[in-house]
């Protein structure tokens, strides 16, 4: 009976123990006084109440992202990190179902004020919502994300892939979303599959299950071209460029993949612009003010980006560079604004540089 009342006693000790919430690492407790974490918070007004929910939703901005293997949510982390300023904002980036469907979190989704999106995906929704382009806008472009349609030795152009069998990589991805769209546009009736791309393109490989193409829409180059092993023939398919919509011209070279295309030779594809995106609040709002803090940091911080440690795609982005069919936030464009103007007394006085100068922002409430 003893011994049963020990192991009793020792069950209980282990369970008060794991109700207790972990103190930090470092937080060092004496009877009766609270660890220094706890005093901190409330030094900076955190403690329970409504002054504390304010001071911490006062700078929040939510950034929908994307999946989790993908890109977009890279670079929303990405910007998260850079832009960071404690109390005066705080970024919070969101796993999403992907940056086509961002539109739709972007439009109706709560605590929502930014997001990566494909520039067509604004076309699927013109129907439901017919205003759309007065209801986002553009912050930044970040990075182009090229059309690679990939085939088999017997496929010559884009006619012999009619009523073949054409992988756009798994729902979700900008290949499941963009490319049918793009296909439409170009009035080519496929046999669409939605599987992961690696298992297509070994059947591509195989001949197997007559798997003709699949379908990549990210920026080049694709690792799976660069590292495979490929047998003569196999090829990207030309893409004519058609000015009609949200895509841009670009082009697959010798340098992006060697062994799949010859010195001296470009295959003409089209891209579809990756964005960073904001919901086009009124002016005077508190959602407008933290929008455009967070752009005003972001391209204030861009260099910080585009040096090592972050996504090499962030070298190549280009504050000026613009979004067909969209209009840019009036925070962005105004900082490009007030750089531009800066730049003429610095270039008339080597070495010294002037600040862009800002919109003022005054702290408000949070909505």
């Amino acid at each position: 009976m003893k011994l049963v009342a020990v192991f009793r006693g020792l069950i209980l000790g282990v369970l008060i123990a794991s109700s207790t919430p972990p103190v930090p690492a470092g937080a060092q407790t004496v009877a009766g006084a609270a660890p220094p974490w706890a005093a901190q918070m409330t030094r900076r007004g955190l403690g329970p109440g409504p002054a504390a929910i304010e001071a911490l939703n006062a700078w929040t901005v939510g950034l929908a992202g994307g999946q989790l293997e993908g890109a977009p949510i890279r670079f929303a982390t990405e910007i998260a990190r850079v832009v960071d300023d404690g109390e005066n904002l705080h970024v919070l980036p969101v796993v999403t179902r992907g940056p086509a469907e961002n539109v739709e979190a972007l439009l109706y989704l709560k605590g929502i004020d930014a997001a990566v999106i494909n520039a067509d995906a604004l076309e699927q929704f013109r129907s439901l919502v017919p205003n759309i382009q007065q209801r986002i806008t553009y912050i930044l472009n970040l990075f182009p994300s090229e059309l690679h349609i990939f085939v088999r030795p017997e496929i010559a152009s884009l006619a012999d892939l009619k009523g073949k069998k054409v992988n756009f990589n798994t729902p979700g991805t900008a290949a499941a979303y963009s490319g049918p769209l793009i296909f439409e546009r170009l009035k080519l009736d496929v046999q669409k599959t939605f599987i992961p791309h690696q298992v297509a393109l070994e059947e591509m490989k195989s001949g197997k299950d007559d798997m003709a193409a699949v379908v990549f829409i990210t920026s080049k180059p694709i690792d799976a071209f660069l590292r495979g092993k490929w047998e003569p023939g196999f090829k990207f398919l030309p893409v004519p460029f058609d000015d009609s919509g949200f895509y841009l011209p670009s082009t697959l070279t010798n340098s992006d993949y060697p062994q799949l295309i010859p010195p001296g030779q470009e295959i003409e594809t089209i891209a579809v612009p990756t964005i960073l995106a904001a919901y086009n609040w009124p002016r005077d709002s508190d959602r407008y003010r933290r929008v455009a803090r967070l752009t005003n940091y972001l391209f204030d911080r861009l260099a910080r980006l585009q040096g090592p440690g972050f996504h090499p795609a962030w070298r190549d982005v280009n504050l000026n560079a613009k979004v067909p069919g969209l209009n840019r936030l009036a925070a962005a464009q105004e900082w490009l604004d007030a750089r531009a103007a800066s730049r003429a007394p610095a270039a008339a006085s080597p070495g010294e540089t002037t600040p862009p100068a800002r919109p003022a922002e005054q702290r408000s409430r949070g909505q």
